[in-house]
C-alpha cells in the first residue's frame, strides 16, 4: 500500500521556521507530482506548493518568498521549508502525491501552530 507520512510540524513563534517532510512508501506507478496543502479550522483546504517529477515548482501567492519546496529522490521525500512564519500560517499541513486526476494519495497531516 502507498503511504505518505508528514512530519516536522510543531509550535513556533511568529518569524520562526519549520521544515516539513513528506515521506512516501510503497510503489507509486507513475512519475508523480507532490503537493502541500493546508487547512485551518473552519476553512477549506488550500493549495500551498507543489513540485513535479522534474523539479518544477509552484507556490501560492501567500507563501512566495517564504516557503521553499524541494525533494530528495533517493529518500522519496519532499520537504517544505517554511520561514518567516505568520500566525495565519497556522493549519494542518497535508501532502498529496498525484499521478492523475483520478489517482492520488493523501497523507494524514502534520499540525503547524504559529503564535
Amino acid at each position: 500500500d502507498v503511504q505518505l507520512v508528514e512530519s516536522g510540524g510543531g509550535s513556533v513563534q511568529a518569524g520562526g521556521s519549520l521544515r516539513l517532510s513528506c515521506a512516501a512508501s510503497g510503489y507509486i506507478a507513475c512519475n508523480y507530482d507532490t503537493s502541500w496543502y493546508r487547512q485551518a479550522p473552519g476553512k477549506e483546504r488550500e493549495f500551498v506548493s507543489d513540485i513535479n517529477s522534474v523539479g518544477s515548482t509552484r507556490y501560492a501567492d501567500f507563501v512566495k518568498g517564504r516557503f521553499t519546496i524541494s525533494q530528495d529522490y533517493a529518500k522519496n521525500t519532499v520537504y517544505l521549508q517554511m520561514n518567516s512564519l505568520k500566525p495565519e500560517d497556522t493549519a494542518m499541513y497535508y501532502c498529496k502525491a498525484t499521478c492523475a486526476s483520478w489517482l492520488f494519495y493523501w497523507g494524514k497531516g502534520t499540525q503547524v501552530t504559529v503564535s
